[in-house]
């Protein structure tokens, strides 16, 4: 199973202009985008009344999957 999420392709687009990743392409860049965004909200709910620890979690979660989106990024991560 683990096989079908393992795309050798690119799941994103390159930005058309900056720097960093565009949009998901296949569904795994949509899920890995969903899977993300639902760890940041889920980490800043359990954490809601404690706002140091809020911040650090939600800042190293924000930051822990960024080379999977670097290396999953159509053309890799430059200046456009």
């Amino acid at each position: 199973m683990l096989h079908l999420f393992m795309r050798k392709g690119p799941w994103f687009r390159a930005k058309r202009r900056g720097y960093g990743t565009g949009l998901p392409m296949v569904w795994e860049g949509w899920f890995f985008l969903a899977l993300h965004i639902a760890m940041i909200t889920g980490l800043a709910t359990v954490l809601q009344g404690r706002p140091v620890a809020m911040t650090i979690a939600v800042v190293l979660a924000g930051l822990a999957p960024m080379p999977i989106y670097r290396a999953k990024t159509e053309g890799g991560w430059r200046w456009r």
